[in-house]
């Protein structure tokens, strides 16, 4: 992926260094299961943990272009953002209306939310009471070596993927199927959390396809990262490999099969109107 020509965020909390707590995987039951949580990419924390007050959250100023110059894979994430930013601002004045940035935070170990409080198990998310996208960057050294899904351009989609949560929120889309949720059985809420997800998906691959009409970003090879990425975080094939055996009523995502065939939509046509997938009777 073509990355370092581009512009860099300002958009960017960086709190690796504000001592929060080093790792929860200690074991226990309530490990295991943040473990498996955290395998799964867009966890949005308002689901997860509601009921939970927010407090102390950080105030960390925003780094600054350049402050992660030093850090490499800080500093993509600050440039996949930026492009992010371009690309959601140019839709959305294609529509009349006009794009909120969100602020990306960095964290090591724990941080609070204005959702509550995030742990690097819970793998990247998105909190939409204070419109922010969390990741622990050592999430990518789990991509490598526990789901296989190495390369610089899987590492872009799942920034991708959790500002396409923000922009599902800006559009009322999160919000309304919140609701939905609290009135239908567990299964049924789940399934609207997989359309949710594979939307996320799709608008992930929009983002791809603007910027790379932009910049030319994409290089050889990159799109099979994607593919592989979504592939690997599929709810089926997580379930295979840490149970043994697969539940679809308790699909909260997607299958492999699905999240590949709807961030390719996204990138195959760069039009977030094709990213509709709670009409659609074929995920």
């Amino acid at each position: 992926m073509r990355w370092r020509d581009g512009r860099r965020s300002r958009n960017i909390e960086d709190r690796r260094r504000s001592g929060g707590r080093k790792g929860i995987l200690g074991g226990g039951i309530g490990s295991i299961v943040l473990v498996l949580v955290a395998m799964y990419f867009g966890v949005d924390p308002s689901f997860l943990i509601e009921g939970m007050q927010s407090s102390s959250v950080s105030n960390t100023p925003p780094a600054q272009p350049g402050d992660l110059k030093d850090d490499p894979l800080a500093d993509m994430v600050a440039v996949v953002v930026a492009d992010t930013e371009d690309v959601w601002r140019e839709i959305f004045s294609e529509q009349g209306q006009q794009y909120r940035e969100p602020t990306l935070v960095m964290f090591s170990g724990s941080t609070q939310s204005a959702c509550g409080r995030g742990q690097a198990a819970m793998g990247p998310f998105y909190c939409p009471a204070d419109q922010k996208a969390y990741i622990d960057l050592s999430f990518y050294h789990d991509m490598r070596t526990k789901f296989q899904a190495p390369g610089d351009f899987a590492q872009a989609y799942v920034v991708a993927h959790e500002i396409a949560h923000h922009v599902q929120n800006l559009l009322g889309i999160s919000g309304k199927v919140h609701q939905q949720k609290q009135r239908v059985s567990q299964t049924e809420g789940n399934r609207l959390s997989v359309r949710l997800e594979l939307q996320a998906d799709c608008l992930a691959g929009v983002w791809a396809n603007r910027a790379d009409k932009a910049r030319s970003i994409l290089e050889e090879g990159d799109v099979e990262e994607a593919m592989n990425a979504a592939s690997a975080i599929g709810d089926d094939r997580l379930q295979k490999q840490s149970r043994g055996t697969v539940v679809p009523e308790s699909f909260t995502h997607g299958t492999s099969a699905q999240r590949q065939r709807w961030f390719r939509t996204g990138l195959s046509t760069g039009n977030p109107d094709r990213c509709d997938t709670f009409s659609t009777s074929n995920l």
